[in-house]
């Protein structure tokens, strides 16, 4: 349990900042200042002002708080239905695997982010069909270890002793079953909100995902890409929080793999 310490606490401030920003007093991320354009860090604006004037550290928590918000959102969703649709298809086996589980498989034959840009092309660009596509994409990821998981523990002794108790199925399955195998499905919404993250931002950057001004980190790396020559530390920014907080995220899925595995628990 030691090992998740850190990361923990790496992603706790993370997700802390972005949640604090209309606390911290921070000027506004969409607000315009044409004849500061492009300036360096000084007092007031510690990490100068993009190409329209904004204040590039307002716009850097600002994006976290938006990024990290399509991200989580996208993941709990598709971790909430493909959970219940794993559940299903795993106790009930037979047809009803094939509807619940192997169905939503059909969206693994799709490269995820030709189906996002499909996807995003035809409703249009913003936060909530984002998190509409993201919720699709990692679905049948959840689906599929939450099958394999009742699966294997569905024969155990603490399910046939609940079971002979006379439990319904319902309770067998969300009572009983679910919580011995929470752990393989928290480090798939962990490694689902990692890889929401960077499509999210992936996305924003092609100009398919949060809509401007909105504040993204996507968004950022687009609009420095065009100006690195005149002012290179704006497309340092972004790129190094997207990079801090991809990191401290796989390190809280090793982590969490290691806690929840018993073969490496104990070490």
């Amino acid at each position: 349990m030691r090992r998740l310490w850190l990361p923990a606490a790496c992603v706790g401030i993370i997700i802390l900042l972005a949640l604090s920003a209309p606390l911290l007093g921070l000027p506004d991320p969409v607000r315009q200042d044409i004849a500061r354009r492009l300036s360096g860090p000084m007092p007031g604006s510690w990490l100068g002002r993009d190409e329209f004037g904004r204040d590039v550290l307002s716009r850097l928590i600002w994006g976290a708080r938006t990024s990290l918000g399509v991200a989580f959102a996208a993941a709990l969703t598709a971790g909430l239905v493909g959970t219940v649709l794993g559940l299903i298809g795993g106790w009930a086996r037979g047809f009803s695997a094939f509807l619940t589980v192997r169905s939503v498989e059909i969206i693994m034959c799709f490269p995820p982010i030709v189906l996002a840009l499909l996807v995003v092309t035809l409703l249009g660009p913003g936060a909530a069909t984002l998190i509409l596509v993201l919720s699709v994409l990692y679905l049948p990821g959840f689906a599929r270890v939450t099958y394999a998981e009742v699966l294997a523990a569905r024969g155990r002794d603490y399910v046939e002793a609940t079971r002979a108790l006379g439990a319904s199925p319902a309770h067998l399955l969300f009572f009983t079953v679910l919580p011995n195998i929470a752990g393989p499905i928290l480090v798939q919404l962990s490694l689902a909100v990692a890889a929401a993250v960077v499509l999210e931002s992936g996305l924003s950057f092609l100009g398919l995902g949060v809509v401007p001004p909105a504040p993204s980190w996507g968004l950022m790396i687009r609009g420095a890409r065009a100006t690195m020559e005149q002012a290179p530390l704006l497309l340092l920014w972004p790129c190094a929080a997207l990079t801090l907080t991809i990191l401290a995220m796989n390190l809280l899925c090793d982590a969490l793999r290691d806690a929840v595995d018993p073969r490496t628990a104990g070490r």
